[in-house]
């Protein structure tokens, strides 16, 4: 007989977390508390409310998260210009401290014993949340399935919905396995089924958020953007909340086919994965606020956090979002965006972010009396240059001139 008596399970009503539903009251004889986040996934949350009650579960937390999801998680992400091996704006990684954070809360509230997730041993998910889990409650029971019982493959996983009688929803049109599918505010992603040959074109009927560019509008579309100590505040002149906005962005992007990504990446657990990705609205905003970056940071704040971003990424990728050196971090980041204020104008067409405008009335280090090609009386003494070059150049010289002796 297990000795946990109660166990909170991070559940989306998808395949995975119904069968852990049935399977953690089947092994482990627990009270099961079912979580379900709203992070703006854009479902229909009420049908695993259902789920849960057609296998006896009593305390069913269906909570919406959304803006907090935006405002403390992906906005201090961004502030950071924050992107993952070049490319990937970690829309999958920065749900998943939340997550993590409520399951503990959710725990203490419950008096229950252990927490429970859907992610796979192969993942990154399982380090992710429950490395955010032992961060905030170190003393917490984890319940990993997919470590511990045979049903790894999405074949078994099926074959068991069957016998258990758990209905499962998005299946494939053509039939088979659905993909492997994660939703929220600022991204969704695809994995799985032919996708995990990664010379085969991704479907286009596979994607959801994004028309194709060949498909988008032939008229660009123009955004106004303002920021305030680095978060977007307003878009087109109209004040928004932190998750209206990126809703907003996410359909304007995607009408004009934004923020498509065809990705393999280098996983935590040391394995290659390849995945697909729609992430139209952080797309847009990456792109403004590296603009409005360039006019109000100075040049080595700018340098130092660009040479620091691969690290905060790296931090978040690979869990750590609760740990003291991210923290860390943040602080010295969320430091220097307190100029970093203005606006930022971009263009969208055909699948591009094009930025034309940007200003800022009260931070902007850019001078246009030095910066100009036109006669800058005196403001700038290009005479100046010749000794910094001199200087510059000095150790150079000295080695060139040892080089030639030794010939």
């Amino acid at each position: 007989m297990s000795d946990i008596k109660k166990a909170v399970l991070a559940y989306s009503g998808g395949l995975d977390t119904s069968v852990i539903l049935k399977w953690l009251q089947d092994t482990y004889q627990c009270e099961v508390v079912t979580f379900t986040a709203d992070l703006g996934q854009g479902e229909e949350l009420e049908p695993a409310r259902e789920k849960a009650k057609k296998f006896g579960v009593s305390e069913i937390y269906i909570d919406d998260l959304r803006e907090e999801f935006v405002r403390d998680f992906v906005f201090p992400m961004f502030r950071a210009n924050t992107v993952y091996e070049g490319e990937y704006l970690l829309g999958t990684s920065i749900a998943r401290p939340l997550i993590a954070k409520r399951l503990i809360e959710i725990a203490n509230e419950t008096q229950a014993d252990a927490i429970s997730h859907g992610a796979t041993g192969k993942g990154n998910d399982q380090v992710r949340f429950e490395l955010g889990a032992y961060a905030l409650n170190p003393n917490i029971k984890i319940i990993a399935p997919w470590r511990e019982w045979d049903l790894l493959s999405r074949e078994k996983l099926l074959s068991y919905a069957e016998k258990h009688g758990i209905p499962v929803e998005m299946k494939h049109k053509q039939g088979g396995s659905p993909y492997s599918m994660d939703a929220n505010l600022l991204h969704i992603s695809y994995e799985g089924r032919h996708l995990e040959d990664p010379a085969a074109e991704a479907e286009e009927d596979m994607w959801r958020w994004t028309v194709s560019p060949e498909k988008a509008p032939d008229a660009a579309e123009y955004l106004d953007l303002e920021f305030r100590n680095g978060d977007i505040v307003a878009l087109n002149g109209k004040t928004m909340k932190a998750h209206e906005i990126l809703a907003e962005l996410n359909r304007l992007g995607g009408k004009h086919g934004v923020g498509r990504l065809d990705l393999v990446e280098n996983r935590y657990v040391g394995m290659k994965s390849r995945g697909c990705y729609e992430t139209p609205g952080g797309t847009i905003i990456l792109k403004a606020h590296r603009a409005i970056e360039s006019i109000t940071l100075d040049r080595e704040v700018a340098h130092l956090k660009d040479d620091l971003m691969p690290r905060y990424a790296s931090l978040i990728y690979n869990g750590y979002w609760w740990s003291p050196e991210r923290l860390a971090l943040q602080t010295l980041i969320d430091h220097t965006q307190a100029t970093v204020n203005g606006w930022v104008r971009v263009k969208l067409y055909k699948g591009n972010v094009i930025v034309v405008g940007r200003d800022s009335k009260t931070d902007s280090l850019f001078d246009s009396t030095i910066a100009t090609f036109e006669d800058d009386k005196g403001a700038y003494d290009q005479k100046d240059a010749g000794g910094f070059i001199k200087l510059n150049a000095l150790r150079m010289r000295i080695a060139a001139n040892l080089h030639n002796r030794k010939k």
